[in-house]
């Protein structure tokens, strides 16, 4: 037990990665637009997600009111830009990678802790659990990294006349989902390394099978 303290943190810092991965996934703020054009988007912002579009709006509701419309994302929709593409594939995939590297790590630290000397089990589900940390990290890293770069440089997206949003901001910006990703891939990344330094300690009484 005292040698799997560093796994023991893995566990935690990969359990936070995990349900931040989960979070960029789900929020809209991935891109910040902000329009000129107020006559829809009536409070001049628009939120572009990996899965849907959303923006203000105060047509269609009584006066001093205001409601959420947004447009779902379709894999299918041929206007969506690589970036787009790339984050709804990989997010996924990383999400699952991720659920198998907790649950590598559990079973690791659920034989140490009940004091099953068996080396080569504990050792290979800890690298394991380590191998599927650091693959999810890398997979939120490029499209966080893809995103973020469209982000700075002011690229455009040719929605469709029914989305009622642009082709092209005024500006934009990151959003939330930018950062909480961003945090996601440096507590996988720890807790892949962190699961992947375990080293099985050596005693007269190890039972190695």
């Amino acid at each position: 037990v005292s040698t799997s303290h560093l796994q023991l943190a893995a566990f935690a810092l990969g359990t936070v990665g995990w349900i931040l991965c989960t979070v960029s996934m789900g929020i809209v703020e991935w891109r910040v637009w902000h329009v000129d054009n107020t006559t829809i988007i009536s409070s001049g912002i628009a939120w572009v997600g990996i899965w849907k579009v959303c923006f203000i709006s105060y047509l269609h509701v009584s006066p001093g009111y205001e409601e959420q419309f947004c447009h779902k994302l379709s894999g299918y929709d041929s206007f969506i830009p690589h970036e787009i593409y790339a984050a709804q594939g990989l997010l996924l995939i990383a999400m699952c990678m991720g659920l198998l590297g907790l649950s590598a790590t559990v079973f690791a630290l659920r034989n140490v802790y009940m004091g099953i000397t068996h080396k080569t089990l504990i050792t290979r589900f800890f690298l394991v659990g380590g191998f599927f940390y650091i693959s999810a990290g890398l997979c939120i890293l490029i499209p966080v990294s893809w995103n973020f770069y469209s982000v700075t440089h002011n690229q455009s997206i040719a929605f469709p006349p029914s989305y009622y949003m642009p082709s092209s901001p005024a500006a934009q910006e990151a959003g939330a989902a930018i950062p909480i990703g961003i945090v996601a891939v440096i507590l996988l990344l720890l807790s892949g390394t962190f699961s992947l330094s375990y080293r099985f300690p050596v005693t007269a009484n190890t039972i190695t099978k």
